[in-house]
């Protein structure tokens, strides 16, 4: 038998500017870290928050959600056209 059991999902990566995270195992969590990375973002007014944690919290819910998954693939082909058009 392996290490892992066959019932546990391995854990989701993520990659933002080269550089891979691990997510958590947990669905909720992911959720959560999302929605908290985006309302940080509407208030990137204020010191140490910034607009920057939006695409970030969109990019984690991209793998919960299919609606915000479409978007994420639709703008990655729109980038890859635009940066060989150059």
């Amino acid at each position: 038998m392996s290490a892992t059991s066959d019932n546990q999902v391995p854990a989701r990566k993520i990659s933002v500017f080269g550089r891979e995270f691990t997510m958590p195992r947990s669905r909720s969590r992911r959720i959560a870290i999302g929605a908290v990375l985006i309302f940080g973002g509407i208030l990137g007014f204020l010191p140490i928050l910034g607009f920057w944690m939006i695409p970030i919290g969109l990019l984690v819910l991209s793998y919960e959600f299919a609606l915000v998954r479409r978007h994420r693939r639709r703008f990655v082909v729109w980038w890859e056209r635009r940066r060989r058009s150059k």
